[in-house]
C-alpha cells in the first residue's frame, strides 16, 4: 500500500540508531510487525487461568 505521512524525524533517527534498519519503510513495517505481535500477546495474556488443560506435561517432555 502507498501512502504519505509525517514522521516525527527525531523518532526516526531513533529508530534506525537503534535497530540498523537502512531505510524508512524498513522502520515502519518493523513497527507495524511490533505492534501487532504485542497485541497478540496482550490478547493471548487474557487467556490466563481461563482454559483448561488435560494431559501429563512430564510425558509429553520425553524425548521418544
Amino acid at each position: 500500500m502507498r501512502t504519505n505521512i509525517v514522521i516525527d524525524d527525531k523518532l526516526m533517527d531513533l529508530a534506525f540508531k537503534l535497530t540498523g534498519l537502512k531505510t524508512k519503510k524498513e522502520v515502519v513495517e518493523e513497527g507495524l510487525k511490533t505492534l501487532i505481535s504485542i497485541s497478540k500477546q496482550i490478547k493471548l495474556k487474557s487467556l490466563r487461568g481461563k482454559l483448561h488443560w488435560e494431559g501429563n506435561i512430564d510425558k509429553m517432555r520425553t524425548d521418544k
